[in-house]
């Protein structure tokens, strides 16, 4: 996995700079920076337009009780198609609207949770946890400055109480 993600970040701006002369040598040079700028604007307009929808249908799940797991997927493959939108060149524009089309995104969604194990944990009611009360601290983690004069070894009430040092008051804490 990670000798394709190093390809990748070595061949994805050669194969960009080729892809750019080549449409530049075919349509132009002004065109081709016109093209660019007009599919980031597009790229933003379905960033927006899109994600909206996404907000809304994850909130629809959460109100009906159910782990919203291909929402979120969909989720982060907008915002890698995003990301691959506002880097310029053509072959990763492509990508970025490709994964803007819905079917694509759900496709590729099931090809990669095909490929993974997946665990989704809900908690709820009948879940065991510790009372809302209960702190677990370590012995460096507490201490407590007594105020009172019945506390302490000097009798000023300057003396350090905690329940790991000996002499303290474990019933009063």
């Amino acid at each position: 996995m990670g000798l394709y993600i190093i390809a990748a970040i070595v061949l994805l701006p050669l194969i960009e700079i080729a892809v750019f002369i080549w449409v530049g040598g075919t349509i132009g040079v002004l065109p081709t920076i016109l093209l660019t700028v007009v599919t980031a604007l597009a790229g933003t307009l379905m960033l927006r337009q899109q994600g909206l929808s996404l907000l809304t249908r994850m909130q629809k799940e959460l109100d009906a009780g159910r782990a919203p797991g291909n929402e979120v997927m969909q989720g982060a493959m907008i915002v890698v198609a995003s990301i691959f939108l506002l880097i310029p060149g053509f072959v990763t524009d492509a990508i970025g609207l490709l994964l803007f089309i819905p079917p694509v995104r759900e496709a590729l969604a099931r090809f990669i949770i095909s490929r993974s194990d997946v665990v989704i944990v809900q908690g709820g009611p009948g879940m065991d946890r510790p009372e809302d009360n209960f702190v677990d601290l370590d012995r460096d983690d507490w201490s407590e400055t007594s105020h009172g004069s019945d506390r302490g070894s000097s009798g000023k009430g300057q003396g350090k109480i905690s329940p790991w040092n000996e002499g303290s008051k474990g019933a009063d804490l």
